[in-house]
């Protein structure tokens, strides 16, 4: 019998999740222009002001999400991460669940989020969509970018 999907905090330091987040540093990197690139790195997302969590099942890893805290109202979406072999399976949606109501019980006003403009992100940006969350302008500390496209979802 399959174990349920489980979403928990994780300390960003077992050589899976750091073999994963490169993974998506590697994906971000390879779809985005190099000044376009604002996935974090280890050390970002170990900031104060960030939860971070991984999807697993069966002690397999499946992905990977964190929440960014912009301020005591407003919350930012980063590293979501399925492994490619887990992708269409609710991986991405159980993380972005977790996010969403860590930040209502927070008392967050709003999400924000950022990802690519270009082909390659369409799927995320339809997952977005599918979730409740619509197009934006700049937040916090991004600026206007072509190659960018930022969507909010209020709470």
């Amino acid at each position: 019998m399959t174990a349920a999907l489980r979403v928990r905090t994780d300390d960003l330091r077992s050589v899976e999740i750091i073999a994963l987040l490169q993974a998506h540093l590697a994906l971000m990197r390879s779809l985005s222009p190099p000044e376009s690139v604002h996935a974090l790195d280890l050390d970002g997302l170990r900031a104060a002001n960030i939860t971070f969590w991984r999807a697993e099942q069966d002690g397999e890893l499946l992905g990977c999400g964190a929440l960014k805290e912009l301020d005591p109202k407003t919350g930012e979406i980063k590293s979501m991460h399925t492994a490619e072999a887990h992708r269409g399976k609710g991986v991405a949606a159980a993380l972005l669940a977790m996010a969403i109501s860590t930040a209502r019980g927070r008392g967050y006003d709003a999400l924000y989020l950022e990802t690519g403009s270009q082909p390659g992100f369409q799927a995320a940006r339809s997952f977005y969509a599918r979730h409740g969350f619509t197009p934006c302008a700049p937040f916090a500390d991004y600026t206007d970018d072509p190659a960018s496209y930022f969507m909010t979802l209020r709470l």
